[in-house]
């Protein structure tokens, strides 16, 4: 071969294909350290299993309803 490329079907030097590779793991475990710190946040804002009486209604939005009746009265 007289440009050099590499025998796989990608056409790529074993170069090019070792920096790839480490570029595609470098993003890889950026976007799945994203990933846990984002499902993290979402637990701890609400948490996907729900507690024994269920979720309450009346904690979040019972306090918001009231303050904007009041800004009417």
């Amino acid at each position: 071969m007289a440009d050099n490329k590499g025998s796989g079907s990608s056409g790529l030097t074993e170069a090019e294909a070792k920096e790839f590779h480490g570029m595609f793991v470098t993003s890889f475990i950026a976007f799945t350290v994203v990933a846990i710190i984002a499902h993290f946040l979402a637990w701890q804002w609400r948490p996907w299993l729900p507690p024994i009486e269920g979720y309450s209604l009346n904690d979040s939005i019972l306090p918001a309803a009231v303050q904007l009746t009041s800004m009417f009265t």
